[in-house]
């Protein structure tokens, strides 16, 4: 009878050697439980050379406790190891990021094959705009701690919608879905809400309906705060002249819901119980093994049952009562959430506040007389900090992609952050660059997985902790590219010659992707296509919903595409990767190599992609090299790339500042002529800040100085009427119809690429630039701005301040009076 176990650890004890583990050192020991007996193997590896030995109780660096069960499914490739370790069938002790490199040995999903084997797919186009849920106002407060974060309303009450995914959150499972506060049964009206800080907020309430001239008698005031987990402060207040016998009691539910199942409604497979035990109220999820916990306490005694918990008070002549709610998020080993997943302990508030301070204090300082400026920049950074999160295996930190529906990785948005931070903080990028070495290393249908691929999302719910969901997700075109641009770009700023030359494999296996699997169709271009669409988006760039790539006239092109934006990333990955192999990597024959490459790509692209009679580059070409002709601020990416020669960028530039794709707020996605054209559309007109951020350096870099700058005093000014935090977007109506911004439904806030958008204007307004071990600055600024200071700006040169004072008048043409 076959044991795949067995066969797995005979197999690397017979293999002695494996390239993948060149550089590695380490031991790990694996104790499976085969039916009463634990089987017990060591693995020794030693710069690639592997060691294997039987019923060895050695010590190791690394431990791993699992069933016979569970690793037979991994070693045949029908489970993951990250999967059930979130099941807790998987448990690693000691170093987990020698675990994440051993995954290499296990294999893909059977029946996994090579995209290029895949057939074309026609679009069925549906007949009518999709159907959607109204828009609700979105008025939630938000706190957060990395990616545990709670959204409230604004009595700091939590109710649960598929709307607005009010609730605490960790890990991207929801902690606590029903919070609900009442004093003597009548719930609270908002007088007051003071955001205290990223992680603390402070309600002002009073009880009931207010009425008009007559005082209310009783207030209340709730101040909570994320500090690893959801602490709230709450105090009653009588105002009265005789004392009160008060009746407050909190209505408490939690549904432990997936965050990416929270609009999809579905059926639970597990079961739910509630616990009164010591003075608290614990509130569980359990299926199979997975397991995750909510426990409330009070620091004053309670009436506590499975809904809630209840205080009968008196409250003296203008006294108050007060106590301190805590809510821990527990995992199925009964310990904090982020313990059990990260490592780490929650800490006390004034703990954060110091972390925010020294975090404030290394970046460069700003001084300008545009006070909108100071403020976003400030607020940016915040925002920045505040997302950080701590990597699982690995002691450094990464933001969260944005509140509340992408508080985890994704890569895209991460690496983008990166860039963008660059010249002020520049730390993400290490942390990111070095996810480099989790690419894609076998052809895996269901994660979408091919070698050599940057991997793009990774969720730590129920859904990833069942393979009901991909872990991580692969579905990403442009994480690739983008990675080798930071690559190079991290170097240029930091002079960190040495993690250059350690990442050089990872980045001839990205390279090497771009020429093979990525060029589905043997053209020489970025295509994709999913081989798991039931999973996965439908389209593999930044601009993923289902109807953003459309021909002009609204019609949807087949699969697989070929997007602009994809092909000049890897152009300037090539041309940026020549110079690492030339300087770096000792290798002038790749540098040629690549440089050829690049320079072949570049003279394809302006040739399939140009629109002569329009004087613009397509969209994207179809699977028959047709040109998908809508006008969209993807074009823009072009000019960051450095793709489109010097005598078309100032017509692509006239483009961008128009009228059909600028708003007077910002660039739209897409045009407003286009047949799909939509302002308040997710890509399909609305406007990002980090889009337009790409497009403003892009056109510094092409001499446009007036063109950044318009777009970036758009940016900025906006940002006021959204308390100087950038979100996610907003919608695409012309200046001249608005006084103000309108929201996007449901935009994240905040959101890294926004926050990094700040930073990224600020560095095309002043015109910075690394050049060997000297920095360029080349201000250009709006003339309303006045001075600009920009102080101790980091990089291969220590710390150099960087001076600007508005000169250039940026009111475009059709607007001026």
């Amino acid at each position: 009878m076959s044991n795949p176990t067995v066969e797995f650890f005979a197999d690397l004890a017979e293999r002695g050697h494996d390239d993948r583990f060149t550089n590695v050192r380490g031991t790990l020991r694996f104790d499976v439980q085969d039916e009463d007996r634990v089987r017990r193997w060591l693995v020794e590896i030693h710069d690639g050379d592997l060691s294997v030995s039987e019923d060895s109780e050695h010590e190791a660096q690394t431990r791993v406790c699992t069933d016979q069960t569970t690793f037979d499914r991994i070693v045949t490739g029908e489970g993951s190891p990250v999967s059930a370790w979130l099941r807790g069938r998987f448990t690693i002790e000691g170093s987990l990021p020698l675990m994440r490199v051993f995954e290499r040995m296990f294999p893909g999903r059977p029946g996994s094959r090579d995209p290029r084997q895949v057939g074309h797919t026609r679009m069925v186009v549906p007949e009518g705009p999709p159907v959607t849920e109204a828009a609700a106002a979105d008025t939630g407060r938000r706190i957060l701690d990395g990616n545990i974060f709670a959204v409230t309303d604004d009595r700091g009450d939590m109710a649960p919608t598929p709307i607005l995914p009010t609730g605490l959150f960790a890990f991207d499972t929801r902690f606590l879905s029903l919070w609900h506060l009442t004093v003597d049964g009548q719930g609270m009206h908002p007088l007051s809400v003071d955001d205290l800080q990223y992680y603390e907020t402070r309600y002002f309430l009073v009880p009931g309906t207010p009425l008009h001239q007559v005082s209310p008698t009783m207030s209340v005031v709730r101040q909570q705060s994320i500090t690893g987990s959801l602490v709230e402060e709450l105090t009653v207040l009588n105002h009265r002249d005789e004392p009160a016998d008060v009746h407050i009691r909190i209505d408490i539910g939690c549904d432990f819901t997936d965050v990416c199942a929270i609009r999809d409604r579905n059926d639970r497979k597990g079961n739910y119980y509630a616990q009164v035990e010591f003075g608290q109220l614990r509130l569980g999820y359990q299926r199979e093994t997975f397991c995750r916990e909510t426990v409330i306490s009070s620091t004053e005694p309670a009436q506590i049952d499975e809904g809630g918990m209840a205080f009968d008070v008196r409250i003296e002549p203008h006294q108050n009562w007060s106590t301190t709610l805590h809510v821990e998020t527990l995992g199925q080993d009964g310990r904090d959430i982020r313990r059990t997943l990260q490592g780490r302990h929650s800490r006390a508030k004034h703990q954060m506040r110091q972390e925010l301070d020294s975090w404030l204090a290394q970046a460069p300082k700003l001084r300008s007389e545009w006070q909108t400026l100071s403020a976003t920049y400030q607020r940016s950074l915040v925002d920045l900090a505040a997302l950080r999160y701590q990597v699982l295996g690995m002691q450094t930190h990464l933001p969260a992609a944005g509140l509340p529906w992408f508080m985890t990785i994704f890569n895209r948005d991460t690496i983008l952050t990166s860039f963008q931070t660059l010249p002020f903080t520049p730390e993400f990028a290490v942390t990111t660059l070095m996810l480099g070495n989790q690419r894609g290393k076998k052809l895996n249908d269901f994660q979408d997985e091919e070698p050599g691929k940057i991997w793009h999302e990774a969720r730590l719910g129920e859904l990833s902790a069942f393979d009901e969901q991909p872990l991580p997700l692969f579905s990403a075109a442009d994480t690739t590219p983008l990675w080798l641009i930071l690559l190079d770009e991290y170097e240029r700023w930091t002079g960190d010659a040495a993690l250059v030359r350690q990442l050089e494999p990872v980045a001839r296996l990205c390279l090497a992707w771009i020429d093979t699997y990525a060029d589905a169709l043997g053209t020489g271009y970025i295509w994709y296509q999913s081989r798991n669409p039931a999973k996965t988006f439908e389209n593999q760039c930044w601009k993923s919903s289902w109807d953003a790539i459309s021909y002009q006239d609204g019609r949807l092109p087949n699969l697989p595409r070929a997007t602009c934006e994809l092909q000049g990333y890897a152009y300037d990955a090539k041309v940026r990767c020549a110079r690492l192999a030339r300087t770096f990597w000792n290798d002038p024959v790749y540098a040629d190599e690549l440089e050829r490459g690049a320079a072949d790509l570049r003279d394809r692209f302006n040739r399939d992609f140009w629109i002569e009679d329009r004087g613009y580059y397509a969209l994207a070409l179809d699977p028959d090299g047709g040109q998908v002709d809508a006008l969209t601020s993807n074009i823009g990416h072009l000019l960051w790339s450095g793709i489109v020669p010097a005598d078309r960028a100032q017509r692509l530039a006239q483009h961008l500042t128009g009228n059909r794709l600028f708003s007077g707020w910002g660039i739209r996605t897409l045009a407003t002529d286009a047949r799909r054209y939509n302002p308040v559309g997710y890509h399909t007109g609305s406007v990002w800040p980090f889009d337009n951020a790409l497009i403003a350096w892009g056109l510094r870099t092409y001499g446009l100085a007036r063109e950044a700058a318009l777009i970036a005093d758009a940016i900025i000014d906006a940002s006021q009427y959204f308390q100087n935090r950038l979100p996610e977007a907003f919608a695409g109506y012309d200046r001249e119809q608005t006084k103000y911004p309108v929201e996007y439904p449901h935009a994240c806030r905040p959101h890294a690429m926004s926050a990094g958008s700040t930073l990224l204007l600020l560095r095309a307004l002043l015109g910075l630039d690394p050049r060997g071990d000297h920095l360029k600055v080349e201000p250009a600024l709006p003339s309303h701005i006045g001075r600009l200071e920009l102080l101790d700006i980091p990089g291969k040169w220590g710390r150099i301040d960087a001076f600007g004072r508005g000169r250039i008048d940026i009111a475009p043409p059709e607007r001026q009076a």
